[in-house]
């Protein structure tokens, strides 16, 4: 796949059993493609099921795959998972899996519909807020009583983007809501996890059962339901579907479409908000100081708003740096590369699947002082201002950069700073955070319970 001197890969043998699966499937492939970096460097070719793949190392190279040659590497592969979910087809209908000028035309669509619908204006950020107050009311009738805030954080994420999609929020308890989101979870899970590897060169018959996807496909009639010709999208959908019909706009496409911005506008920034509670029970002295910076800037009287952001800089230091030490999506979505092109000196050819290992751009020691620690000074200079860096990439970087990304950003500054305005998160008496993990397509945290208390 690569010429140059690049070098082979050793294979590791293993049998996979039942005794062993319940550790294997935390395993997370991202930290072993780093140790392999150390030794063959940044750029290396290897076989994946039945895939061979490029992986591409460190954030000089990442840059330049994504950034520098953005347009090359903008191609999109499908995973075994991803491909049950698109009709199982090979070619995908999904905004997220498309490519060509499918893919530019819908992402262009999109684009323009968030930006029509508020994502980033302020009657977003009423919305953002007004849910902040519904999820602090949820977390306060827990009465300082230990919980999992799983449900109540997705739920209350996912109702910002469902604002927008289909023009109403749901209710925390509402059995098909809760269904779609429990569902897109598990998908998310077993593309990323060894099931999906292992379903990417046999069928997903493994230890004597058979591992089904969950039926996603059923939820487009739901979507269906609350996507009726009368809601606001189809007035920007429905008269292209005529004109242009490679850009495949139909309105099974606008289920497909409609999926993916729920999945991205829901499960990474509520998982990244999971771990950011986590991170306040541990660091209780980073809990304390957000809450000084919030009494200064803000006080009790008024809810955050979005122009507070540049006046409190620990607290947006503190969120990048949830971010980056959680690497929610360690491997980023599979590339394709849509034509010949060098990289590192390596001739890579066109229709070769890349790997971007985000994972070593957000531990590259090259920059980050402890990479392996949780530090918001990572953010901040000698006097205490915010810091962007370029090597913070938790949305990825280039042509296909998470199109949520600024959705993602006002979700998780505001709902971030309304609960510790009001809230002290800490453990149950007598245990320890755990920051152990579930691999999947994201990494999240394992199921744990929290205390919340008014401040």
């Amino acid at each position: 796949m690569l010429s140059s001197k690049s070098c082979p890969l050793k294979r590791a043998a293993f049998t996979l059993t039942a005794r062993t699966f319940r550790s294997f499937e935390r395993l997370t492939l991202s930290l072993p493609l780093v140790q392999l970096a150390e030794r063959y460097g940044n750029i290396f070719s290897l076989r994946l099921g039945r895939d061979k793949a490029v992986v591409v190392n460190g954030f000089k190279m990442v840059k330049e795959a994504l950034v520098n040659q953005g347009d090359i590497f903008a191609g999109r592969t499908l995973t075994p998972v991803f491909e049950r979910i698109n009709r199982g087809q090979g070619e995908s209908v999904s905004l997220s899996m498309s490519n060509g000028y499918m893919w530019k035309q819908q992402r262009r669509f999109a684009m323009s519909t968030l930006r029509n619908f508020g994502v980033g204006k302020k009657t977003l950020e009423s919305t953002i807020l007004e849910e902040s107050r519904c999820l602090l009311e949820a977390i306060m009738e827990k009465k300082g009583l230990p919980f999992d805030p799983h449900l109540l954080l997705n739920s209350a994420i996912a109702n910002i983007i469902s604002s927008v999609i289909f023009g109403q929020r749901f209710e925390y308890n509402d059995t098909q809501f809760q269904k779609l989101l429990d569902e897109i979870f598990e998908a998310l899970y077993l593309d990323g996890s060894v099931w999906g590897q292992v379903g990417s060169t046999k069928p997903l018959f493994f230890l004597g059962g058979k591992v089904q996807m969950p039926p996603l496909s059923k939820q487009l009639s739901l979507l269906h339901h609350h996507l009726h010709l009368s809601h606001p999208l189809f007035f920007f959908f429905h008269p292209q579907r005529h004109n242009d019909p490679e850009a495949q706009f139909d309105d099974e496409n606008l289920c497909y479409c409609t999926l993916d911005l729920i999945i991205a506008g829901t499960e990474t920034t509520s998982t990244t908000l999971r771990w950011a509670l986590l991170y306040m029970m541990k660091h209780q002295q980073v809990q304390e100081k957000v809450h000084e910076e919030i009494n200064r800037v803000i006080g009790q009287a008024r809810q955050p708003s979005m122009d507070d952001r540049p006046n409190m800089p620990y607290t947006d230091a503190v969120i990048h740096e949830v971010q980056r030490i959680s690497n929610i999506v360690p491997l980023n979505l599979p590339r394709l590369t849509t034509r010949d092109t060098t990289l590192g000196g390596y001739f890579i050819p066109e229709g070769t699947q890349i790997i971007p290992n985000l994972t070593s751009v957000l531990f590259d020691k090259n920059e980050w002082e402890t990479p392996d620690s949780f530090n918001p000074h990572h953010f901040l200079d000698a006097s205490g201002e915010f810091v962007r860096k370029e090597a913070f990439m938790p949305f990825s970087a280039g042509q296909r950069i998470c199109l949520g990304e600024n959705l993602a950003k006002m979700d998780l500054f505001l709902f971030f700073t309304s609960l510790l305005q009001k809230l002290t998160f800490h453990s149950p008496a007598g245990v320890e955070p755990s920051f152990d993990f579930q691999v999947g397509l994201t990494l999240s945290p394992l199921p744990f319970q929290i205390c919340a208390s008014m401040r």
